[in-house]
């Protein structure tokens, strides 16, 4: 507010329109979307008045978009976000196209209507095939240009020094001619002309020949930098991966303290934001947690996330898993808040504490499932509708306590399964068919179960890429 008064004052109409949208995105974020809303159009009518920024026109749409959404307002949200794909195609920018088309996507496939959500899938999955093709084909054409320009500057210098020798041949035989009565002196000092040019011709050709290497030389240096980079930042993350792997609960420990387990751990990269913890202190605590993004970033909020969890139990002494999600919490935000950033990032995770036949469960919008010994249906403990981390008006996370019984089984997982895209249809897996999948297998072991799990999984997804990380975790009592 400070800086939108000063910029009126001093009558600056564009630092008022940046600062009208900074205020936007501050009033969105509060949830005061209708708000918003009134800032973001109020920015459209400055800059029609000013430079007419289309590629602003395209921001706003899309955040006027997402505000109608959130507010429930399908019509006017689809309407913004058509209006953002016109601008978009207009100026042909084909990272707006792709935002575009992701956006559309999930709004058609969150109103069910999942004909355009598939359209605009493959569209945006086109839209990355064709920018990755694009990047490849502007790389070939930077080299191609360079050899040519060391061609064309070979080419030049040789049709220049052919010009003068044509020259200089023509002056010979006017010499020739000239002098005749020199006869056999002329014949001589042509001879000897003639083999000076012969020469002169052979050390051109050896030094575009040279020019010709050393430009070769040069693009080979700047491609085996280029894979050494790369080979760089490979080691790293593989070294990451091997960081990451340590702060993972091992085998052992698994099947020591639930000896008739499995977990299905698969990154989507290298490394992930998925988790899975365990900690035996009084009581055995297990979870499966699913961090914000994946590959590196995911990583580095699911390393903060772990040391949360490990502090919790380890310093603070919990072993109720609602108090351990609301210290988790309060650790993670404190960690986060010493940037001068603002980060958002966080976790949904699904907590256990299992003593014999009694379990307790708290969640942060991962869901518990049991299936009972000999039932026919999935029993669903829900989680709390809040992220470990911040959020609105946070409460306290809830325990839930059940009591099992002998060959009863329990679920938990990070959304990476069911939000696959695959089958005939490209669609999601989604929650309903993990059910129906997990019931008709429960006959089997449970190393048995995660091995048709994981084939249900992989023959789902098919040549399709895998969108996120997945973990799934099994326990029969």
């Amino acid at each position: 507010m400070e800086s939108y008064n000063l910029h009126k004052k001093i009558g600056s109409k564009k630092g008022v329109m940046y600062s009208t949208t900074a205020l936007a995105s501050l009033s969105s974020s509060r949830g005061d979307y209708n708000k918003a809303i009134k800032l973001y159009e109020d920015v459209i009518e400055t800059n029609k008045k000013l430079d007419n920024d289309k590629s602003l026109y395209y921001s706003m749409y899309m955040n006027i978009g997402t505000n109608y959404k959130k507010l429930g307002n399908l019509k006017d949200a689809k309407k913004y976000y058509l209006m953002g794909l016109e601008v978009a195609s207009g100026l042909n920018n084909a990272h707006n196209l792709l935002s575009s088309y992701k956006k559309l996507s999930d709004f058609y496939e969150e109103t069910k209507d999942y004909e355009n959500a598939l359209k605009y899938y493959k569209l945006a999955k086109s839209k990355v095939k064709e920018m990755n093709v694009e990047q490849a084909r502007n790389k070939e054409l930077q080299f191609s240009y360079q050899r040519k320009a060391v061609a064309d500057s070979v080419a030049y210098e040789k049709e220049k020094k052919i010009k003068e020798i044509e020259i200089a041949k023509h002056q010979i035989e006017l010499t020739v001619k000239r002098n005749q009565q020199y006869g056999l002196y002329g014949g001589l000092v042509l001879v000897l002309v003639f083999a000076g040019v012969m020469y002169n011709r052979f050390k051109i050709s050896q030094k575009q020949k040279n020019i010709i290497e050393e430009k070769e030389q040069e693009t080979n240096l700047q491609k085996q930098i280029i894979e050494e980079k790369h080979k760089e930042i490979t080691d790293s993350i593989q070294y990451a991966k091997r960081i990451q792997s340590a702060i993972l609960p091992s085998k052992k420990l698994v099947d020591k303290y639930l000896p008739d387990s499995f977990i299905l751990y698969k990154p989507k990269d290298i490394v992930a934001g998925d988790f899975y913890w365990m900690e035996a202190a009084s009581v055995i605590l297990f979870a499966a947690a699913d961090c914000t993004g994946h590959g590196v970033p995911g990583a580095m909020v699911s390393v903060v996330c772990n040391n949360g969890l490990n502090r919790s139990v380890r310093e603070y002494g919990l072993t109720d898993p609602g108090k351990i999600l609301d210290k988790t919490r309060e650790i993670v935000i404190a960690e986060f808040e010493k940037s001068e950033e603002q980060v958002q990032d966080g976790m949904d995770i699904a907590l256990c504490s299992l003593e014999g036949n009694k379990l307790q469960y708290a969640g942060a919008n991962n869901p518990l499932w049991i299936i009972r010994k000999g039932s026919t249906e999935v029993e669903e403990i829900k989680a709390n509708k809040q992220p470990i981390g911040k959020f609105d008006n946070p409460e306290p996370y809830t325990t839930h306590n059940i009591t099992l019984e002998k060959g009863d089984t329990i679920y938990i997982f990070s959304d990476g399964y069911v939000d696959q895209f695959g089958g005939d249809k490209n669609k999601k897996f989604k929650a309903a068919n993990f059910k129906k999948l997990l019931l008709t297998i429960q006959n089997e072991t449970i190393e048995k179960q995660k091995e048709l799990i994981d084939q249900a999984f992989e023959e789902w997804k098919g040549s399709l890429e895998q969108i996120d990380d997945v973990c799934v975790i099994g326990v029969r009592i």
